[in-house]
């Protein structure tokens, strides 16, 4: 019957999709369907082929797309699709903030009479700012890292699309990092920004005390 072709969710409601076609699918119908199953199909088969066609060209870069994805939040499409937007070779960039520039994944410098009149980000690439969007939104679900943690304090003072675009700017600088030194990524940790609030705190306080004429010692306490 047509109502057993059903995947995914729709297998949970076979009893309503039986009683839902039944009567109503005339011969013509048919042939259209068929038509249509056959279609979908062959978009299946490009797919797959398109697919196989992408694996044999980035067996080159494999070594490059495994240390992207030591990146939380970078799986194997976003550190293709980064490989496959921006190279290997990240000398052809001078530094990360150009990558980031060019890339339209950092706030905007347009001054006039020493002040800022906007903020907005440039244009850059539309497919790899798409593709870093999607994997900042998927960081904001989690918890427990360096990039979560970022997302998460931002989202507080800035709202969430603001910080989404602040961790899709810190997950490019990471991977221009990471492929420049072909090295994997080092997780800082979600409490990164808990200790260096601490110790901004502390060099200011020691720095006080010095200014107002005291030698400080630092005495750790016992837990």
């Amino acid at each position: 019957m047509l109502a057993d072709l059903a995947r995914g969710k729709l297998r949970a409601k076979l009893p309503a999709l039986r009683q839902a076609l039944d009567g109503r699918v005339k011969p013509h119908h048919l042939v259209l369907l068929g038509q249509l199953l056959a279609h979908i199909d062959f978009l299946d088969t490009s797919i797959a082929d398109v697919q196989q066609a992408i694996e044999q060209s980035q067996a080159t870069f494999s070594d490059a797309v495994e240390l992207l994805q030591t990146i939380p939040g970078v799986g194997a499409i976003v550190a293709t699709s980064l490989v496959a937007e921006i190279g290997t070779d990240m000398s052809r960039f001078p530094s990360a903030k150009h990558l980031a520039s060019w890339a339209g994944v950092c706030p905007g410098n347009k001054e006039s009479g020493g002040k800022r009149l906007s903020g907005r980000t440039t244009k850059g690439n539309v497919w790899l700012r798409a593709m870093l969007g999607e994997a900042a939104w998927s960081i904001a679900r989690t918890r427990g890292t360096f990039l979560s943690a970022q997302y998460h304090r931002l989202a507080r003072r800035r709202g969430k699309n603001k910080a989404a675009m602040a961790v899709a700017h810190s997950l490019l600088v990471i991977a221009y990092c990471v492929l420049r030194d072909q090295q994997p990524y080092n997780e800082l940790g979600a409490t990164y920004f808990e200790q260096r609030g601490a110790e901004r705190s502390q060099r200011h306080h020691v720095q006080r005390l010095q200014q107002l004429g005291y030698s400080v010692t630092f005495m750790l306490l016992a837990a």
